[in-house]
């Protein structure tokens, strides 16, 4: 069945929203024992097995504060801060040891992306946010990145209420702590809301190349017509298939917590047209629609301009360049799964 994504307006609510907060498909079926760290690089290991640490201690029943869900304060607790943190760069297993993290936690639990956060606190305000996650013993972020003082301030805010209330956190990145912001806006005026956020971390530094670009097939070419059309052919599949002016329009007009359920059940999404994205706006929602479909493992294929071109030279250099950095990186895998399906 083929339709189009301009068509899909979905109106999940914030506690179906809520419901959906836990690793995407991608990663449904990873756990410790399928990750294998490069010799290489002995900081993988290091970060599994601290990782493996820390889920032992949640098994244990030790909060975020030191003290056991029972009251009782935790030794094991005691020595460390009440999240662990992996800085690394781009495809070198950290989504893959977060989400084996929250598969050996026991519930409740919560596994989101951070933008997906920001999303779910701005669409259902910050109190209702926290009062989600009440009670969850761990609560994990993917892609933790502060690009702007808005959401500097709401993770002062979200994290260090979270915390007081007993849970545990776990986060992935490309900057360290007290090094967030920095080169993204005045991180200066900042400080102490940078300092306050960065307290709340061990972290853990995991180094390697690309696993993307070194044991997967990518392309930075977009599909030729002949491609689209056939991979639109295939039997059985889910598919929708956008005009690319149409759908980046459409996003400005779908809330970006949205962005999961609109494409909820489809295995294949096209889009006609590529071309540089002018619009710095346009683009970040576009980010966020790539960063949907590859957790959710759907198949995309496009026509049209090179992915190095979608994005303009300023852009890599602004606050938002490691968004960008890393869409690239994943419409690169996608691409080839799409062009080798």
């Amino acid at each position: 069945m083929r339709g189009r994504l301009v068509d899909r307006r979905p109106a999940a609510s914030a506690a179906e929203l809520a419901a959906r907060f836990h690793p995407p498909r991608r990663f449904a079926d990873v756990r410790f024992s399928t990750y294998v760290p490069d010799p290489g690089h002995p900081s993988q290991g290091d970060a599994k097995a601290a990782l493996e640490r820390f889920a032992h201690g949640l098994t244990r029943g030790e909060g975020a504060a030191g003290r056991g869900w029972r009251g009782r304060r935790s030794p094991a607790a005691a020595g460390g801060r009440p999240g662990r943190y992996l800085d690394g760069g781009f495809g070198v297993g950290k989504t893959h040891l977060l989400a084996s993290l929250w598969h050996a936690a026991p519930a409740p639990k919560t596994y989101l992306t951070f933008e997906e956060l920001t999303a779910f606190i701005g669409f259902v305000g910050m109190q209702p946010a926290l009062g989600a996650f009440t009670g969850h013993r761990l609560l994990c972020i993917d892609e933790f990145e502060l690009d702007d003082v808005a959401n500097t301030r709401m993770a002062v805010t979200f994290l260090g209420s979270v915390i007081q209330r007993g849970t545990r956190l776990a986060a992935t990145s490309n900057a360290i702590p007290d090094r967030l912001g920095e080169g993204r806006f005045n991180a200066e005026e900042f400080e102490r809301e940078l300092l306050d956020i960065a307290s709340h971390w061990d972290v853990l530094r995991v180094d390697g190349p690309d696993y993307r670009a070194t044991s997967r097939p990518s392309r930075t070419a977009a599909l030729e017509p002949g491609e689209l059309e056939a991979a639109a052919a295939r039997r059985g599949t889910q598919a929708t298939i956008d005009d690319f002016d149409e759908l980046l329009s459409h996003l400005r007009h779908v809330h970006p917590v949205q962005y999961g359920p609109m494409i909820d059940g489809l295995d294949l999404v096209l889009v006609r047209g590529l071309h540089p994205i002018e619009n710095q706006g346009a683009a970040l929602l576009f980010v966020q629609l790539v960063d949907e479909l590859y957790d959710a493992g759907v198949t995309f294929g496009a026509t049209g301009c090179d992915v190095t071109h979608l994005f303009p030279e300023s852009y890599r250099h602004g606050s938002y360049r490691k968004k960008y950095g890393r869409c690239e990186s994943r419409l690169g895998t996608m691409l080839a799964e799409a062009a080798t399906a």
